[in-house]
């Protein structure tokens, strides 16, 4: 019996070349593309998320961008909820979903699930009339492992780790470990590069926005949702359209908080291990990282 194809993931941080590698996979195994950055999502900041352009997306189908109003609310679970039917239709016509992004969360809500921690509003509220030395001590009382993997400093940390125990009663450490310890099985690559190679990329890039109309694209998104206007670029514009900042110094802030995305990015990836690390060398033929992807994926269908 004939299975449906499995999608396959290409990961890895901000202007790491991830969308330009997916069109041509998607046209070498007949896929498609989904696409699972958090700020793609939305309409009218196209120039801002460096969303793929209308001749790209010609190029072979791709799905979920620019598919949320701006003044709309988003997380992993409700990006989740849209990109599960998403990806399964795809799958049912014997087409490959190629799902790119650099969203940790977001991609990790497709790969293994969100967390199955109990929560309840009504615990929290009785919580928040103990002061934060109590809740750290009624935490560390019922999981004396909790300074290890709870940030006792962050009460907002605290009061969900004392949530679970009271829930459960059981240590929230453990159960923690132990969803985070699943591998469910799920293959892809992870782009990589050399630090100062990727950084000149991000700079470079920042740039090109601003030259094709970024000010004037973040000038016109007057009302963003809490999450939309997260995205980097929304308000290091807007401070130089409210006259504090001048062009250069707000686009060498947008340089900044891209390159220490990109870190992020770096280190999330690194610790999922269903995605490949592929290391990119400048010059080198896009045609060897098609191969190593295609290596990457019939390795990963001898697994099932």
């Amino acid at each position: 019996m004939k299975t449906s194809p499995q999608p396959f993931y290409v990961v890895g941080p901000t202007g790491s070349g991830k969308s330009a590698l997916a069109i041509m996979l998607a046209n070498l195994w007949g896929g498609e593309i989904v696409n699972a950055d958090a700020f793609q999502l939305y309409q009218g900041l196209d120039i801002c998320t460096a969303k793929p352009t209308a001749a790209e997306c010609a190029l072979a189908p791709h799905h979920l961008y620019g598919v949320l109003s701006p003044t709309e609310l988003c997380d992993a679970a409700f990006f989740a909820d849209l990109a599960k039917p998403v990806i399964a239709d795809i799958a049912s016509r014997g087409a490959v979903p190629i799902v790119v992004g650099g969203s940790g969360l977001y991609i990790k809500a497709l790969t293994h699930g969100l967390s199955p921690l109990p929560s309840d509003e009504g615990l929290r509220r009785r919580l928040s009339h103990l002061t934060p030395g109590e809740r750290v001590a009624w935490l560390l009382a019922r999981d004396a492992h909790a300074s290890e993997t709870v940030n006792l400093k962050n009460d907002r940390y605290v009061t969900r780790a004392l949530e679970i125990c009271l829930l459960t009663g059981k240590r929230q450490s453990e159960l923690r470990k132990a969803w985070k310890d699943r591998v469910p099985e799920y293959h892809g690559i992870q782009l990589a590069w050399e630090r100062d190679a990727l950084h000149e990329r991000i700079n470079s890039r920042v740039h090109a926005m601003v030259a094709a109309g970024l000010v004037e694209e973040i000038r016109k998104a007057t009302e963003l949702s809490a999450t939309a206007e997260k995205a980097i670029g929304v308000p290091e514009i807007r401070e130089h359209l409210q006259g504090k900042v001048s062009l250069p110094d707000a686009i060498a802030a947008i340089q900044l908080a891209t390159r220490q995305y990109a870190q992020r990015q770096v280190k999330w990836f690194r610790r999922e291990k269903g995605f490949v690390p592929v290391e990119i060398q400048l010059g080198a033929p896009m045609e060897k990282l098609v191969a190593r992807a295609e290596e990457v994926r019939t390795a990963g269908a001898g697994l099932r």
